[in-house]
């Protein structure tokens, strides 16, 4: 079987990857219930039931307010609407505490997608743990963050592509492609 032009850079993507990276393609990914924000506003977040509106990007970033984190919140932000196009929703996730989120989700996000907070239950099921890395300087205690890893996963509830890299780079890039070929 010969592999189409455009499904290159994401078949080498994902040869790529680390070896620390999380979940499988064509794992099932782990269901949750959270709280979240979007826009400044809280919500709940369950992720069957984003998934019955399309395919769903569960990006996890390391903290918000962090120089690639906000990075990369503002270029979801920006190409939010290749992603819905694509008929795609997207979803950030970090430890980060949910009043934290609700001002991230409006400043950094720029009430675009939601973000939503990862508990200990959360970030072992999609394996993202990178252990107490983070100080936070408004309590000045180290805290759990995860690793940058974002996953595609298709209405059924199946990993279709994972991309671990602690660099904010080429995140949106691989996820929208993988987005697109699913169609």
């Amino acid at each position: 079987m010969r592999l189409p032009l455009r499904l290159i850079p994401l078949a080498l993507a994902t040869i790529a990857m680390p070896a620390a990276a999380s979940l499988s393609t064509g794992a099932k990914a782990p269901d949750f219930n959270t709280r979240g924000a979007i826009a400044g506003k809280v919500f709940r977040l369950h992720l069957a039931d984003q998934l019955k509106k399309g395919p769903v990007v569960l990006y996890f970033f390391p903290a918000a307010y962090t120089s690639g984190c906000n990075q990369e919140a503002h270029d979801f932000a920006e190409n939010i609407d290749k992603f819905k196009a694509a008929g795609a929703t997207v979803i950030g996730m970090s430890t980060d505490d949910v009043p934290t989120l609700v001002k991230f989700s409006s400043e950094k996000c720029a009430g675009k997608f939601p973000v939503a907070s990862a508990g200990p239950r959360i970030v072992s099921a999609y394996d993202v743990n990178l252990g107490r890395q983070f100080t936070d300087p408004k309590t000045g205690k180290a805290r759990d963050i995860t690793s940058r890893t974002s996953y595609v996963i298709d209405r059924d509830g199946k990993i279709t592509f994972v991309h671990s890299n602690m660099s904010p780079a080429d995140h949106i890039t691989l996820t929208l492609e993988a987005v697109k070929a699913l169609k």
